[in-house]
């Protein structure tokens, strides 16, 4: 079983176990909850939304990452206007703990 989660603007496939960085999210130890797109379970696709406000997928906080350093440039011709930046997106590197289509915690359920 595996889920697509959107977060910070972007979605991400998940699987139980798996390790992901993600937008930043909360504390390093905290437990957070993401908001699941669509639930494939074997055959069985899940993306109606009264279905998926059931569904749970739950990650563990382990830490705070940076991104790779982006480097930008900005230029006007003829009139001498030049700018140079970088920007390093900070990060949250999650653990998955749970991905459940029901919300309950039985074990038929759970992958």
């Amino acid at each position: 079983m595996y889920a697509i989660v959107a977060t910070g603007g972007k979605q991400v496939k998940v699987e139980k176990g798996q390790t992901v960085d993600i937008e930043l999210v909360g504390e390093p130890g905290s437990t957070v909850d993401l908001r699941p797109v669509l639930l494939v379970d074997g055959d069985k696709v899940i993306s109606d939304q009264s279905a998926l406000s059931k569904a749970v997928v739950s990650a563990k906080v382990l830490e705070e990452v940076k991104s790779r350093k982006i480097d930008g440039f900005i230029y006007k011709n003829k009139s001498n206007n030049r700018r140079r930046f970088g920007h390093r997106q900070r990060l949250s590197r999650v653990e998955i703990t749970k991905v459940n289509k029901t919300g309950g915690s039985s074990k038929e359920s759970e992958s």
